[in-house]
């Protein structure tokens, strides 16, 4: 009993010097996709504790404190209504993370299982799927997200249904590509040979190759998500006020204001770009640490 708890911590112990080495290693490799990794964690905890983390209550108007500059008592400033920038800025992390995370999840989770139905069952399915891919590519994706947004009303779900629907082809497009390459190779012939069944060989030899690309199209689909989200609110088409966001904080008045308090926009623009680039660099480094042909570079 006694050697076996041994050998249990020991082999814990192996397990977290290797993880910890490889975490060095992918950081040394590549320092700025390690850079997306701190800031990706940072942003969601500031989202998941930001009743915590608020100094004040973001919906709080304060008539007798209009676009102060930031001080000891607003450390961000305030906007045109007196509310505090730093305590919005905090909650819209909370939009931005939940409109991502949704998103992405829904958008990109589909249009990778049509992919690998499509590339895998090929034929008259593999055309019905990619002509509607191709219909939806045709539109620019934020003018597609825009028009969706306009007939079906704003609001967080109906924003969150838009940019899902805008980021399924491309996820269908990769996924199918990389389905057709595994379909042909020789192991999956062998399964066929032995006579497993299609669904066995899809889900079984297909499936988890396809997890790499996946997993890579994910994260750089939430940079995109939340990038696309504040240019919806930016133009008062995404999160409805008075809810925090990023993007909403950016437009209406805060324009006309921007010259007389500029922290109104320096505070969310600054949000907006480094959380999307920490994506980008996550999402880029992904790419060429788990995609076989970026191995050689």
């Amino acid at each position: 009993m006694i050697t076996t708890v041994a050998q249990n911590t020991a082999e814990q112990a192996l397990f977290r010097r290797s993880l910890w080495r490889k975490v060095y290693l992918f950081a040394r490799r590549k320092p700025l996709g390690a850079i997306g990794g701190v800031i990706i964690p940072v942003f969601a905890l500031v989202a998941l504790f930001a009743p915590v983390l608020a100094p004040h209550d973001p919906y709080l108007v304060n008539s007798a404190n209009l676009l102060a500059p930031p001080g000891p008592e607003n450390w961000l400033g305030t906007d045109e209504f007196g509310r505090d920038i730093l305590s919005r800025l905090i909650y819209g992390a909370r939009t931005s993370v939940y409109v991502s995370f949704m998103a992405v999840g829904i958008g990109t989770t589909t249009g990778a299982l049509l992919g690998l139905i499509s590339g895998f069952a090929g034929g008259r399915l593999d055309f019905a799927i990619q002509r509607v891919m191709d219909m939806l590519m045709s539109f620019p994706t934020l003018i597609l997200a825009l028009a969706m947004v306009a007939v079906l009303g704003s609001s967080l779900e109906n924003v969150i249904l838009a940019l899902a629907i805008v980021m399924l082809p491309g996820a269908a497009r990769v996924i199918r590509s990389t389905t057709l390459s595994i379909r042909e190779r020789p192991y999956i012939m062998a399964a066929r040979n032995l006579g497993l069944t299609n669904v066995r060989i899809l889900l079984v030899h297909v499936l988890p190759n396809c997890i790499a690309p996946f997993i890579i199209l994910a994260t750089a689909g939430l940079g995109s998500a939340i990038l696309s989200e504040a240019s919806l609110s930016f133009l008062g088409l995404g999160t409805p006020p008075p809810e925090p966001s990023w993007g909403a904080m950016l437009s209406g008045k805060t324009q006309r204001y921007m010259i007389q308090a500029p922290w109104l926009a320096i505070a969310p623009g600054m949000a907006i770009t480094i959380v999307v680039f920490g994506f980008n660099f996550l999402g880029d480094a992904l790419r060429d640490v788990l995609d076989p042909h970026q191995s050689g570079r």
